[in-house]
């Protein structure tokens, strides 16, 4: 019967341990539900504003930078279109009596 009671002892003492580890692992649970976490992200609202005015900023340089280059193409135009074409017909009509004139002599 010794071990009998030594092996009850030893279970009880089992069960008031593990008990006890369930109603700690029951409060630390309850605490752990009851904690909130907040991030401070203040810093990184002003990286953020501070990236979206560059962002902004390089934007509006690009727009400027197109519409120079736009208004820049537009008044490239150095002869007007009828002095082309009429250079064009001209270099036709010289290229057309030299071919000619070739043919007769």
């Amino acid at each position: 019967m010794g071990k009998l009671e030594d092996l009850t002892a030893l279970l009880v003492n089992e069960l008031d341990d593990f008990k006890t580890s369930i109603e700690k692992m029951e409060t630390i649970n309850n605490q752990l539900h009851d904690t909130k976490v907040q991030i401070d992200v203040s810093e990184y609202k002003s990286i953020i504003k501070e990236h979206q005015q560059q962002m902004q900023s390089h934007l509006n340089e690009i727009k400027n930078f197109e519409r120079r280059f736009n208004s820049k193409i537009e008044d490239a135009k150095i002869y007007p279109t009828w002095a082309v074409v009429v250079f064009i017909l001209s270099v036709l009509v010289s290229g057309f009596f030299l071919v000619h004139i070739y043919y007769i002599i």
